[in-house]
């Protein structure tokens, strides 16, 4: 793997990442800077456009790249270490009870947007009727546990 654009600044990789696939229309890689709600080098975060809930934030990588795996150690730290400030600034402001984490990995996964982002969402007590199986429930007949 040719990792040669980590000589590169972040805010260098990032314009010239916009550059390029700009044309391929990737939302992330337009993203308007007024909507980033916390960022550090190496990625941004963002409220999701269609919440599943209050608070319902997407965790970014500045680089362009589509799976979770393609990440690079140091965006893996920089991915938790964003997840962390955006739970701290989100249980200050929305106060959940709770939190799913989650990426889609894949169109067969439920990807649309082939960006690596990671779903963050608060949970609230009563935002659904029977919360247990967590996100076992993407496959609805898989949700409850052997009894």
């Amino acid at each position: 793997m040719d990792y040669s654009y980590m000589d590169d600044t972040p805010t260098e990789r990032h314009d010239s990442m916009n550059k390029e696939l700009s044309t391929n229309s990737c939302p992330f890689c337009t993203i308007d800077s007024e909507s980033v709600v916390a960022e550090n080098d190496l990625c941004y975060a963002v409220r999701d456009l269609f919440p599943v809930n209050p608070g319902h934030t997407l965790i970014i990588p500045k680089r362009h790249f589509r799976s979770w795996f393609d990440a690079t150690p140091e965006e893996y730290i920089a991915l938790a270490s964003l997840m962390k400030q955006v739970r701290e600034a989100l249980d200050e402001e929305f106060s959940p009870d709770a939190y799913n984490i989650g990426v889609n990995e894949g169109t067969d996964a439920g990807q649309t947007v082939m960006h690596l982002h990671i779903h963050f969402i608060p949970r609230y007590r009563g935002d659904v009727d029977d919360v247990r199986g967590g996100v076992r429930a993407v496959i609805a007949a898989k949700r409850r546990y052997p009894s």
